[in-house]
């Protein structure tokens, strides 16, 4: 039982690390396609891809059991979630991004109490305030420098938080791989008729071209890994529990923090650091009040 639970929370590290190295190939795409557009063609992929696992493991009734209402929700709100924080990364320093995207349980726990009445804690509150002191400290230089693009993050985190309040909705009504399927396959027509309209904003950032074949296969490359590090993440939660894998999910902000530093050169200021540590502490803090019962998933 021991060993079950050190081979899951590794899985669950693995998981949340390669989430991380997907997130900075999506930065280097930062000028070269609309964000919006990366995430219409990363579901897409995701959804062929995983239809194709789901059908050949599970069967069509496995498919077609998992498109109900309740799905579109997650579908929705997780392509929703995907395109600011795309267009984040290509604005903001991977890890500046990634920090303040770990706002997302503090959402949740308060998201629940207004959508689902649970009972609002005292530890909530205290966690949010903390994340909030994390968030203001961590944005304060790049305000100056991005503009308010820089809390894009921030509404990506309560929209992210709406998805893992649609998972609890959904539990049970199948696997890992089908939950997986059924997101994607909502998501991507979402994102498909978003980035036209996206484009017709006239602002460069969403213009819309026919992409460079390598812009669709750094596409497929996150599609691939992003939905591997999902599935890692879930046997990891199946094998230690959601308790013990919640808190390896911030082993992304340090391999964020690397890839930013050996890859695009970023070098957080001592106050990002302190403000991202204040983050990190504030989502500790309410995993073990126990507010937090499952690990986040990423964009």
């Amino acid at each position: 039982m021991q060993h079950d639970s050190r081979v899951g929370l590794l899985y669950a590290l693995a998981g949340f690390a390669v989430l991380s190295v997907g997130d900075g190939v999506i930065k280097t795409l930062a000028g070269e396609w609309s964000p919006v557009a990366v995430a219409a063609l990363r579901f897409s992929l995701a959804a062929v891809g995983l239809g194709a696992m789901l059908l050949a493991r599970e069967g069509l009734a496995a498919m077609t059991g998992v498109l109900r209402w309740a799905q579109v929700g997650r579908g929705l709100a997780l392509a929703v979630s995907s395109t600011i924080f795309f267009t984040s990364l290509f604005v903001l320093p991977l890890a500046t991004a990634t920090a303040i995207g770990f706002t997302s349980p503090m959402f949740t726990a308060l998201f629940a109490a207004v959508l689902l009445g649970e009972r609002l804690r005292r530890e909530t509150w205290i966690a949010s305030a903390l994340a909030l002191v994390g968030v203001m400290i961590v944005l304060r230089p790049n305000l100056a420098e991005a503009g308010l693009w820089a809390v894009l993050p921030l509404f990506s985190a309560m929209t992210f938080a709406l998805l893992i309040i649609g998972n609890r909705h959904v539990a049970g009504q199948g696997s890992g791989l089908a939950m997986q399927f059924a997101v994607a396959v909502f998501a991507a027509p979402v994102l498909i008729i978003a980035a036209p309209l996206f484009g017709q904003t006239g602002l460069p950032r969403f213009a819309l071209t026919w992409p460079d074949w390598t812009v669709v296969a750094r596409c497929a490359f996150v599609a691939v890994t992003a939905s591997a590090a999902h599935w890692l993440v879930y046997l990891g939660t199946t094998r230690a529990g959601a308790a013990k894998v919640a808190p390896m999910m911030y082993v992304q902000l340090l391999v964020a923090s690397l890839i930013g530093w050996a890859w695009f050169g970023d070098h957080p200021d001592a106050f990002t650091l302190i403000g991202s540590l204040l983050i990190v502490l504030a989502g500790l803090y309410l995993w073990r009040a126990g507010e937090v019962k499952e690990p986040a998933e990423s964009d």
